[in-house]
């Protein structure tokens, strides 16, 4: 394998059927489905300008016309969701969970489109460009946040993007909403046994919402909460529970993150387009999810 080369026979294999192939009409020559992969990862994680992708990926032009059709008709998630129901039905998914986000600082290039602030995003139609396109200013600048729920390994399971300025508790809802893993029988799991978080997501509203569905939050209490509990009384309500030594494996999100912005087109935002760049941080993740379902490293 070579430095134009991410994946070996045996792990492209697993989604070559997932990919585009010929149409058997006439027209324009096909390009290569594994050529365009290769073209698209190797674009982020040397975090170039798609014009000075090397010409052994062929016109620069057709790698990102591939990447942006397959980011807006959910081709990515379509095979990220592939691959984890193949993992689940393997036994590879840890459904002790952890969620956090990571910070992107968006470039200058990502920047220069006309953005209504405030517009919000729709979390439920992933393929809609919001308003904003998930870029906002927060203290280091412009930036987007990535929100991700990992499995008990670290791999992906859900991504969402919002600009850099929101908040992570709010999101907590949206992400649960998104988690689909699909099953041969039956309905897909929503469901995991635990959650991990810090205390950014300790609210009321969250740990109601895990106790209604009978998850296990793994979620520290903040100081301030536990003040203004203990000061009410018996009307403060019970203390928080907290597995101190399960809450120890919420590092794999973490690490998750420290893996994904070795993509430099991941850890600085290049990308205009909201739905272009969470697609690029969804193929992260099914890269992941293609080397642990492989036979080789």
């Amino acid at each position: 394998m070579s430095r134009f080369q991410v994946l070996s026979d045996a792990q492209w294999s697993l989604i070559e059927p997932m990919l585009p192939t010929r149409t058997g009409r006439r027209g324009r020559p096909f390009s290569d489905a594994r050529t365009m992969l290769e073209g698209i990862v190797y674009r982020y994680r040397t975090g170039i300008a798609w014009r000075d992708l090397p010409g052994v990926f062929g016109p620069w032009q057709t790698v990102w016309t591939w990447h942006h059709r397959m980011a807006t008709d959910g081709t990515w998630d379509e095979v990220h969701a592939r691959l984890t129901a193949a993992a689940d039905a393997a036994g590879l998914v840890d459904w002790s969970l952890s969620v956090d986000s990571t910070i992107a600082r968006a470039h200058q290039h990502a920047t220069n489109t006309t953005r209504l602030t405030g517009a919000g995003s729709s979390y439920k139609n992933l393929r809609v460009e919001p308003p904003d396109h998930a870029i906002g200013r927060s203290r280091g600048g412009l930036s987007t946040k990535v929100h991700q729920l990992v499995d008990g390994a670290g791999l992906p399971l859900v991504t969402l993007v919002t600009p850099g300025q929101a908040g992570d508790s709010p999101m907590f809802v949206p992400l649960m909403a998104q988690l689909r893993v699909g099953r041969p029988v039956g309905r897909p799991r929503t469901r995991p046994d635990a959650v991990r978080a810090d205390k950014a997501y300790s609210s009321r509203a969250i740990r109601g919402h895990l106790r209604a569905r009978k998850i296990k939050a793994v979620i520290p209490e903040p100081d301030d909460q536990k003040g203004h509990r203990e000061r009410r009384g018996s009307r403060g309500g019970r203390p928080v529970g907290l597995d101190k030594a399960d809450y120890k494996n919420r590092n794999v999100i973490e690490r998750s993150f420290c893996d994904l912005k070795q993509w430099r087109a991941l850890a600085t935002r290049y990308d205009k387009h909201a739905i272009v760049y969470r697609a690029a941080v969804v193929l992260h993740g099914v890269i992941a999810w293609i080397k642990r379902l492989s036979d080789t490293p």
